[in-house]
């Protein structure tokens, strides 16, 4: 049987990749895994910090604990639980070569939840992710799989759908299969901006074009854009609404036109993970980093890999003659096709100007870009960091701080989106006691968010890898976590408690590990976003005395344990 299965989805997956490819999907297989009215929070290939948005988010009314469906027939695969991320979420199986997936979850129907909480005892970790055989849990369309909830990274509940290509491992859009969501709602198109291509797209602020919505579709003000670049690019802001939701969610597609001609567009229809920080490229992420609002580029940046972008004529950077009008015309897509449209037109006027000589080291995208900050600091970018030519500065400055370890070294700007890892080496000062070497971490900081890496030693060098820029120095982290009780304390008699919940702080905010045991085996405590530990009282802890033992780790290699008993 198990061999049938899988010869099934092999079939299926490859028929599958054949339509998939000339842009077919099939309608009516799918059915909505919730029973109220379908209504969205979220759209496919919405701007989310560093990452697209890779499904739907169905609305649930603002209730947890919604009975979920399987959309279609299938197995149970996997199974993720996290206190980040999707929280707790089902991947099924589909013998079409498709997979469903649903997130935030708070509980999976009865038989998984067993599952998954023999696992965790084996495994002896909270946080599993699990691939299950396929003949253990079939579903049919409809079964019920889960109850919907807020787990994970989740900011108000929901549900989290995605429906992906099983072989390829790329996400599809699911309002292309044919899911009942009205929606007779044209985008809404909010700005225009404009580039100079000349220069990197890092190191100026785009032209902002006011627009104004007429029965035709959108216009600017003025009609005629003056332009002092014979080379430009366009970005807009935008948003997409369904019939009945008052939510402002993503565009399904940009198309820009060069006197009637398309030149470039781009697509939401299917996104492969291991590209969705490519976000930060589709987008000026510098004026989102600032404050702005998100503008989505209509044309390519030189170091984008496997984008959404369609090109027909160029990367959609227009090149343009002194004098000349040209006629651009922007069309907003949804999925359902309504379409807004907005037209304007451009002409370049050379107008005398000096671009200003930068500071910095120019970096490129498709090289290793390698900087030096003297004696004590070394850094590199690998050849898909970068999105677009741009100048790095550096900057090597002392710090007053007697856990700080090194001179602090401000490496490029933190407007500058990364692909890949910035690897950073920085020397240790002469105030290290080289025996305290393995309790060094490298903190990254940029105003008020700070972020914390475990080093590994090169020949006296500390080296860490970061996906931003930002200040980069060596701290000692000496003081271990602190665990902190919040419903009981040693020595208590807990029998009129349903549960016990514990918190870790740690100075640096870096707690890597924790582990719990009552009576020297493994108990299950949750974490759900990284917050409150939390068990509830089950069959591993029958009545009697016991002795609860919670130790915490963080980067750096600190420990703590403490040591509690109880009487239940």
């Amino acid at each position: 049987m198990r061999v049938f299965i899988l010869f099934t989805l092999l079939w299926a997956t490859s028929s599958f990749a054949q339509n998939s490819s000339t842009g077919i999907y099939p309608k009516g297989y799918f059915i909505k895994p919730l029973d109220i009215p379908a209504s969205l929070a979220g759209n496919f290939g919405e701007l989310r910090p560093n990452h697209y948005h890779m499904g739907l988010d169905f609305r649930t009314n603002r209730m947890e604990n919604l009975p979920v469906h399987a959309a279609a027939d299938g197995y149970v695969a996997r199974v993720k639980v996290e206190p980040f991320g999707y929280g707790r979420a089902v991947y099924i199986y589909h013998p079409t070569g498709l997979t469903t997936v649903y997130a935030h979850l708070n509980t999976f129907f009865p038989a998984l939840e067993a599952y998954v909480k023999e696992q965790q005892y084996k495994l002896e970790s909270w946080n599993v992710y699990l691939d299950i055989p396929p003949d253990l849990f079939p579903v049919k369309k409809g079964d019920l799989i889960a109850y919907s909830g807020n787990t994970g990274g989740s900011q108000g509940p929901h549900l989290h759908f995605e429906i992906r290509d099983t072989e390829k491992d790329a996400n599809l859009n699911p309002l292309l299969f044919g899911l009942p969501v009205a929606d007779n709602v044209p985008p809404v198109i909010q700005r225009l901006a404009i580039y100079d291509r000349n220069r990197s797209t890092y190191e100026q602020t785009p032209k902002m074009i006011a627009l104004k919505k007429m029965p035709t579709g959108y216009v600017t003000t003025p009609a005629i854009i003056p332009v002092s670049s014979d080379k430009i690019s366009f970005a807009v802001s935008a948003y997409d609404s369904q019939s009945g939701s008052p939510n402002h969610n993503g565009i399904f597609q940009g198309i820009l036109y060069q006197d009637k001609k398309e030149t470039i567009r781009f697509v939401m229809d299917t996104i492969h993970y291991d590209n969705t920080r490519y976000m930060n490229a589709h987008i000026d992420y510098k004026t989102k980093a600032n404050g702005g609002p998100y503008l989505q580029h209509l044309s390519e940046l030189s170091g984008y890999v496997n984008s959404i972008y369609k090109k027909k004529g160029g990367s959609g950077v227009l090149s343009l003659k002194e004098g000349v009008i040209h006629e651009i015309k922007v069309e907003i897509k949804d999925a359902a096709g309504n379409t807004s449209v907005l037209n304007c037109k451009v002409q370049y006027k050379p107008a005398a100007k000096t671009y200003p000589a930068l500071p910095g080291k120019m970096f490129y995208p498709f090289m290793v870009n390698v900087g030096e900050g003297g004696e004590d600091c070394e850094y590199y970018i690998g050849e898909k960091g970068l999105y677009d030519s741009v100048r790095i500065n550096y900057k090597r400055f002392e710090q007053a701080n007697p856990k700080v370890v090194s001179a602090t070294h401000k490496i490029g700007a933190a407007y500058i989106p990364l692909q890949e890892a910035l690897v950073v080496h920085i020397k240790p000062d002469s105030t290290l006691d080289p025996g305290k070497a393995d309790r060094v971490v490298m903190q990254r900081f940029e105003g008020n968010k700070k972020e914390i890496k475990k080093v590994q030693w090169q020949n006296g060098w500390a080296v860490a890898r970061f996906l931003s820029f930002g200040n980069f120095q060596l701290v000692l982290d000496e003081e271990p976590p602190k665990i902190i009780p919040v419903n009981f304390k040693d020595g208590q008699d807990v029998s009129k408690l349903s549960q016990l919940v514990f918190n870790v702080t740690d100075d640096m905010g870096s707690v890597r590990n924790v582990r719990t045991e009552l009576d020297g085996k493994w108990l299950r405590f949750t974490n759900d976003k990284a917050k409150s530990f939390l068990y509830r009282f089950d069959e591993h802890c029958p009545p009697g005395n016991h002795e609860l033992k919670i130790s915490a780790s963080d980067e750096a290699g600190n420990v703590t344990e403490e040591i509690f008993t109880f009487t239940r």
